[in-house]
C-alpha cells in the first residue's frame, strides 16, 4: 500500500510541476510576445497635396520621413503609416540623391506602407510606443484640426509613450489635449518650422496660420536657431525639431527617450 502511495504522491508532483512549468513557460512567452508587439512606432503623413490657392504641389518631405524611419527601424522598432484620410500619401522634396531617401523609397515593404497608409480609425493607439509627425507643407492643412489623429497621440502619450514631430509635423499637436484639459505642448519647450523660416520661403501667407505663433499661442516654451540650421528639443516624452535638417537628430532623440522607458 505504502508503495502504491508513494507512487501516486510523487505522480501528482510531477503533473503539478509540469503545470507550473507550463504556466511559467507560457506567461514568459506571452511578455516577449507582449515586448514584440510593443516595438512600434507610428508615422503621421500628409493627406494633402496643393498649397493653398498657388495650386504648387506639395505633401510629406521625404528627407522627414526617411532620416528618423532609418534610425528607428535600424534600432530595431516595426513603422507603421497613418494619414488623415488613408491610402496614398502624397510627396514632396522628392530627391534619391539623398541615400536615406533611396534607401526608404527603394524598400518594398515601406514603400508599400506609405502608399498604402492606414487611416486613423484603423490604429490602435496600445500598439505603439511613440507616434511620430512628419512635416512637409501639406500638413499645416490637414494635421491641426483632426481630432483622430490627435486622440491617438494623447493616448500614446498617457501610456507613457513619446510624442514627436518635425518641421511643420508639430502642426499635429497644436490641437492635442490630455486628460486633464491642458494642451500637450502647454509648459514644455517645443521647436518647429519657425516663423523666419516661413518667411524665407515665401510662404508666410499662404499657410493657414504661424506654426511658431500657434505653439507659443498653446503655452509651448519656443526654442530656435537661425535658418535651416539643426535644433531639436526634448521635453518629458516630447520631441521635436526645426527643419529638414534636424529629420536625423529627431529619430536620435527619440530613440533615446525609449531607451529610457525600458
Amino acid at each position: 500500500m505504502k508503495t502504491i502511495s508513494n507512487f501516486i504522491r510523487v505522480f501528482l508532483m510531477v503533473i503539478i510541476a509540469g503545470t507550473i512549468g507550463f504556466s511559467t513557460t507560457q506567461a514568459s512567452a506571452q511578455t516577449k510576445h507582449a515586448k514584440h508587439m510593443k516595438k512600434k512606432i507610428l508615422f503621421v503623413v500628409t493627406s494633402h497635396d496643393k498649397k493653398g490657392a498657388t495650386g504648387e504641389p506639395t505633401g510629406y518631405y521625404l528627407g522627414e520621413v526617411s532620416h528618423p524611419w532609418e534610425v528607428l527601424h535600424e534600432a530595431g522598432y516595426e513603422i507603421d503609416f497613418v494619414s488623415p484620410k488613408g491610402g496614398k500619401a502624397p510627396v514632396d522634396g522628392f530627391d534619391l540623391t539623398d541615400k536615406v531617401n533611396k534607401k526608404f523609397w527603394d524598400d518594398a515593404k515601406y514603400h508599400h506602407k506609405v502608399e498604402n497608409t492606414m487611416k486613423p480609425s484603423e490604429v490602435n493607439p496600445n500598439d505603439y510606443v511613440a507616434i511620430f509627425y512628419a512635416g512637409g507643407h501639406g500638413a499645416m492643412w490637414d494635421f491641426a484640426d483632426n481630432k483622430e489623429i490627435a486622440a491617438l497621440a494623447s493616448k500614446i502619450y498617457e501610456n507613457n509613450g513619446v510624442v514627436s514631430a518635425v518641421c511643420h509635423g508639430p502642426a499635429g499637436l497644436v490641437n492635442i489635449k490630455l486628460s486633464n484639459g491642458k494642451y500637450l505642448v502647454d509648459g514644455k519647450k517645443i521647436n518647429a518650422f519657425t516663423n523666419e523660416e516661413e518667411i524665407a520661403v515665401k510662404l508666410e501667407n499662404v499657410v493657414p496660420f504661424a506654426l511658431e505663433t500657434k505653439l507659443i499661442e498653446r503655452g509651448g516654451k519656443f526654442e530656435k536657431s537661425g535658418l535651416w540650421k539643426q535644433h531639436v528639443v526634448t521635453d518629458q516624452r516630447l520631441v521635436t525639431g526645426q527643419n529638414p535638417q534636424s529629420a536625423h537628430a529627431v529619430g536620435e532623440a527619440v530613440l533615446v527617450e525609449l531607451k529610457k522607458l525600458k
